[in-house]
């Protein structure tokens, strides 16, 4: 499986190449919003985006339609006492006054405290969580690379760059060039969560698909995926 994305106007389409043993090329959007495109073995990717760009208007209507039965988290609205999620575990925000030009975040005693000159600027609260959040997130997904990756060493794999990218329904994706994304929300969940994302968009380095032979490498590097994956899913994007 890798990623691709179609431009359609001022609407831009990511959608999940998979490559089968079959004749024609078919297109599903997911109720998650996922658009999967199953792709005859060998087919030209030019040809693949054309077809996919050909179809936009109808990805785009299905996209809109199960739009309206997604839960919808309420908005953030980065004032004193909401929760947020780190590792899986809940804080309570706390926007605090400097006294001088500091700003800064720091988490300490189950809270996560932000301190800025203004506490009621929640444009900029969320600026500095959000920077907090991502610089937490690119330490602790490249330690837990670190950690999995000699898994795969028999397989003769090279270590995968990784990034991280906003994505509005997937916590990780890999591309097709190799590059494992992860989305920085990630960070909210436990690491045995984080740990499933990273093995398996690592088994997409050596299994393109999602196949048996995918499934098989899954369970063979992690045999316990499933029950991450449950718990995982307990979790929304917030």
């Amino acid at each position: 499986m890798t990623m691709h994305s179609v431009r359609y106007g001022n609407t831009t389409i990511e959608y999940e190449l998979i490559y089968s043993n079959r004749k024609t090329l078919a297109i599903h959007v997911h109720p998650d919003l996922r658009v999967t495109v199953v792709a005859p073995e060998g087919s030209d990717l030019s040809r693949v985006q054309e077809k996919v760009h050909k179809r936009a208007p109808w990805i785009l209507r299905q996209k809109r339609e199960f739009s309206r039965y997604l839960p919808h988290l309420p908005p953030r609205e980065y004032v004193s006492g909401e929760t947020h999620r780190y590792l899986g575990r809940q804080y309570r925000l706390k926007v605090v006054p400097s006294q001088t030009s500091y700003e800064g975040v720091k988490m300490q005693r189950g809270r996560i405290f932000v301190t800025l000159p203004d506490p009621t600027d929640t444009g900029q609260v969320k600026q500095l969580l959000d920077a907090w959040y991502r610089k937490h997130a690119e330490r602790v997904f490249r330690e837990r690379l670190d950690e999995l990756f000699p898994r795969f060493a028999r397989f003769g794999l090279e270590r995968p760059q990784l990034s991280l990218r906003v994505m509005q329904t997937r916590w990780g994706s890999c591309t097709a060039n190799g590059r494992i994304l992860l989305n920085p929300k990630l960070i909210q969940v436990p690491k045995p969560c984080i740990d499933y994302v990273i093995v398996h968009e690592l088994c997409h380095l050596k299994e393109h698909h999602h196949g048996p032979e995918f499934y098989a490498l899954l369970s063979r590097v992690m045999p316990d995926w499933e029950a991450r994956k449950r718990r995982l899913d307990e979790f929304e994007f917030g």
